[in-house]
């Protein structure tokens, strides 16, 4: 079944460089892997809803804001100095 994460935005902060890393390099994952739940449930102390595979099903909101933030990494990484 698996639920949405609550609000990837507002634990964004909370996340370790890695974790954000994977996300930013992985915008199109719509479930997350149950080794980056629980980097994210270490990091932030949230327990994330989780399937039987011990999966999080991102919401559109997530998803969106994932997207965002590696286009926003990406235009940054190529400017130039």
């Amino acid at each position: 079944m698996g639920a949405s994460v609550m609000g990837i935005e507002k634990l964004w902060d909370r996340l370790e460089p890695g974790t954000r890393q994977w996300l930013v390099d992985n915008p199109g994952c719509r479930i997350l892997p149950r080794t980056v739940v629980a980097a994210i449930a270490k990091a932030t102390g949230e327990e994330l809803e989780q399937d039987r595979h011990g999966e999080t099903v991102l919401s559109p909101s997530d998803c969106e804001f994932i997207r965002t933030t590696s286009q926003l990494q990406d235009a940054n990484s190529h400017k130039s100095p």
